[in-house]
């Protein structure tokens, strides 16, 4: 079996030192996402990739760029990828450390709450590739610590996320500041109209590799839904949590309720973690670590952790609260039956939530399924009529919310400040014009 579908990496241009790297690191067939990715992105060439979560997407961006890169000379950064959260950055970083050895090549990782010296140490030690947030990136670009003279490569990873993030005045701060003559790769697990303009600025000519509809739920998904009343959702969870021994990642929209429902869940003996922005990187590293190692049976988050997370084995994803914006419903139930497994995904319905169930729905193309012994609510007329503060126009429990930005507009998400998109800041002067191109 080993030779044969080692047979398939060499088929797609994989070197034979790099395919004894990836069988030995559990990466021994091929996706279709990488089936279609690798081929074009080691000729050279910009792809514009889009897939389900948790089809292999990092591995169809890092294994091209480890290739091109092995060769050429180690003087200064030669590929750089973005990303929109530091928990897909440090995962990014262990998948091109666990492979990379293999060509020799290494890289850094920068990414807000840090520390910055830190991470100028890692850039004196001249790594192959730079993962890092934009926010953080931009600091290191101000400060004059991250030269593009040498890139070659670009990827622009979980672009969609990054635009909902509200990265785009980051992303173009960034990308003016790269070589012209480049290779850049785009991966999305959604095609928004404002991805777009992103991609008409990044990319030239690009290749299209896209597996499936950017709203399609993974075929080991079963979802279904409970309807019921704000005041019953944590009794309705605990409830659930007893009939269930796996794993469980539940989503909220808030990190004060992520708090309050992990205090909740632990007083009454469950092992739980809580992740969100407004916890420290390490507390938020711990989480996630613990979480994936087992020390936690049950992680609270908010969408921070819909995107891009690695974790296997999780059985049961729980959305406390409906999404904001209707595609991250398919992000968050990705999180089970990852790489063919099954998995399991419940969500809370109340009648505050009828609008936005309506624009996951049209998104799905097909209605929710309804958990055995759940009744819909009667709705008022009134829950019809008045705008409230989760709805598809977007609007979050703290007053208005962007609406899903054009390209170069939004507001960034909360956090320590180096992953904040950048406003305008007294003192900081003009932007830095003098990077070698």
């Amino acid at each position: 079996m080993s030779s044969t579908v080692l047979s398939q990496f060499r088929a797609l241009g994989v070197s034979p030192t790099l395919v004894q790297a990836l069988e030995k690191g559990g990466l021994v067939e091929p996706t279709p996402i990488q089936q279609l990715a690798i081929p074009p992105a080691l000729a050279g060439k910009d792809v514009m990739g889009c897939a389900q979560t948790g089809t292999g997407k990092t591995a169809a961006f890092v294994i091209p760029m480890i290739e091109r890169l092995a060769e050429g000379p180690k003087s200064a950064p030669r590929g750089l990828i973005l990303a929109p959260t530091r928990e897909l950055a440090f995962q990014i970083q262990t998948t091109i450390t666990k492979f990379g050895r293999a060509r020799g090549i290494f890289g850094t990782t920068l990414v807000g709450g840090d520390d910055m010296q830190a991470q100028i140490r890692g850039l004196r030690q001249r790594p192959d590739i730079l993962v890092a947030t934009p926010g953080r990136l931009l600091d290191h670009m101000w400060q004059g610590t991250v030269s593009f003279a040498k890139l070659q490569i670009v990827v622009l990873d979980e672009a969609d996320r990054m635009l909902d993030m509200g990265f785009a005045p980051q992303l173009n701060q960034i990308i003016e500041a790269l070589p012209l003559v480049r290779q850049t790769l785009l991966f999305s697990a959604t095609m928004p109209d404002n991805l777009g303009d992103l991609a008409r600025i990044s990319l030239k000519d690009p290749v299209k590799a896209l597996v499936s509809k950017s709203a399609t739920p993974a075929e080991g998904v079963t979802h279904t839904l409970h309807h019921t009343v704000s005041s019953d959702k944590t009794p309705l969870l605990i409830s659930l949590l007893k009939e269930t021994k796996d794993s469980v990642l539940v989503f909220t929209r808030t990190k004060h309720r992520a708090d309050r429902i992990g205090e909740t869940l632990e007083k009454i003996g469950h092992r739980v973690a809580v992740m969100h922005a407004g916890r420290r990187l390490g507390q938020r590293r711990n989480a996630l670590e613990g979480f994936r190692r087992g020390r936690f049976q049950i992680l609270v988050a908010t969408d921070i952790a819909a995107r891009g997370l690695d974790v296997d084995n999780i059985r049961h994803v729980i959305n406390y609260d409906l999404p904001n914006v209707p595609e991250d419903y398919v992000h968050r139930i990705g999180r089970t039956a990852r790489m063919k497994a099954t998995g399991w995904a419940t969500s809370f319905v109340t009648e505050e939530d009828v609008r936005s169930l309506r624009a996951i729905e049209r998104l799905l193309g097909k209605a929710v399924p309804v958990a055995p012994g759940s009744r819909p609510p009667v709705v008022s007329h009134a829950a019809h009529r008045r705008p409230h503060s989760h709805g598809t126009n977007g609007n979050g429990p703290r007053g208005p919310r962007p609406n899903r930005p054009g390209y170069g507009s939004g507001n960034g998400p909360g956090g320590p400040r180096s992953d904040r998109p950048r406003r305008n800041q007294p003192g900081r002067g003009p932007r830095p014009s003098s990077y070698t191109f």
